[in-house]
């Protein structure tokens, strides 16, 4: 999985790569075809934003479905738990919608 970070404005901690990798990697249990994720993160200098200062934006590219996912908060690392968690509820929907619900049982009938 390919992970491309674009920041604007702003400047990264040092385990915020590693930590984004890592919760990206762990959405592939969905079994949803995505090659990558393009992480955007814009820090908002004006005070009156306050909570909301800093922005990070999740969007799929690739093979499968587009996705994208916005969060905003006061820091990078909550803007980005609340961006992949609308990512999470959008990958287990079409998780979800892609199981095979019209299977018959075989039944083995004694005589």
């Amino acid at each position: 999985m390919e992970i491309i970070f674009h920041s604007r404005h702003a400047v990264l901690a040092e385990d915020f790569r590693s930590i984004v990798t890592e919760k990206l990697k762990t959405l592939q249990r969905f079994g949803v075809a995505v090659d990558g994720f393009k992480v955007e993160i814009i820090h908002e200098s004006n005070p009156r934003f306050g909570k909301s200062s800093h922005s990070v934006n999740l969007s799929s590219h690739g093979s499968g479905p587009f996705l994208r996912a916005e969060g905003q908060a006061f820091n990078d690392l909550a803007a980005f738990d609340m961006a992949v968690k609308n990512l999470e509820l959008q990958l287990r929907k079409i998780h979800e919608r892609a199981k095979d619900y019209d299977h018959e049982t075989v039944r083995v009938v004694k005589e």
